[in-house]
């Protein structure tokens, strides 16, 4: 099985300044020399507590956050090095599903229009095909036609993030990054959400770079898992070799943290 995504040393530091004139004195080393591969078709869980550095790490696979060093390279391709109709292409193999759903949707726009601008930009549909593209996509998620003309305020937390993902998929991309996708959803709607990746991937042939601080999560929908810590990779392997025998303390400590169903309340 190839690799479909490979990162080498990866570095993001960010400065921190000071003084009237913002004289930088320091870095925070957000990414600090992280190397990974994913394969084709794998589903593969980054995992950490907040400010570890899995977040940064996608941000900067997305080109959202510069990398200080390092490569990325997407079906061999360093895509630090890209500008112009390969970054256009770039954009198209790679999309993300944000973890607020309420951020990452334009109030402004109808559903139709979130489904399809994208798409129409990179000429994947003509402006009078709108409507049924759009259609297409809400069905592939779960959701009813209907709902095209209306605006996101008037959809529930799950809706709004099965949208997003519609987005996401809407210009058939190979690589989906999932960025907290399900950490803001009730419990009965996060399965359901879930087992939605779970469809689109056999069905589109996808690959998942999946991140979440929580390790009960992860593995239900990984293949293998990245434990990341203080910028750095602290543990890798695959479910069972992770979650059935952690070698690190850290990942003991974050497998504890899993809420366990106990006995009722008095």
């Amino acid at each position: 099985m190839d690799n479909i995504l490979e990162v080498r040393d990866l570095k993001v530091y960010f400065p921190v300044k000071k003084g009237v004139f913002a004289h930088t004195v320091g870095y925070v080393k957000a990414v600090d020399g992280v190397s990974f591969d994913l394969r084709r078709g794998e589903t593969l869980g980054v995992v950490g507590e907040s400010g570890c550095g899995k977040s940064t790490t996608s941000r900067a696979i997305l080109l959202l956050n510069k990398p200080c060093g390092g490569t990325i390279k997407v079906d061999g391709v360093d895509i630090t090095q890209i500008h112009g109709r390969d970054l256009m292409a770039y954009r198209r193999k790679v999309q993300v599903v944000f973890q607020d759903p309420n951020a990452s949707l334009n109030p402004r726009h109808t559903i139709q229009e979130i489904l399809t601008e994208g798409m129409v930009y990179h000429g994947l549909c003509r402006k009078e095909e709108r409507r049924d593209k759009g259609a297409e996509l809400l069905e592939a998620v779960g959701l009813g036609t209907e709902m095209l003309d209306r605006y996101p305020h008037e959809f529930s937390g799950g809706q709004r993030q099965r949208i997003c993902i519609a987005r996401a998929i809407a210009l058939k991309p190979e690589l989906l990054i999932c960025d907290e996708a399900v950490s803001a959803l009730d419990l009965s709607i996060r399965a359901q959400v879930l087992d939605l990746l779970g469809d689109l991937k056999k069905k589109l042939s996808l690959s998942f770079l999946f991140i979440t601080h929580d390790i009960g999560v992860v593995q239900h929908i990984a293949d293998r898992i990245i434990v990341m810590n203080k910028g750095r990779i602290v543990e890798q392997g695959t479910c069972d070799e992770v979650l059935k025998n952690p070698k690190e303390e850290y990942t003991k400590y974050l497998m504890a943290s899993v809420p366990k169903i106990g006995k009722p309340l008095a």
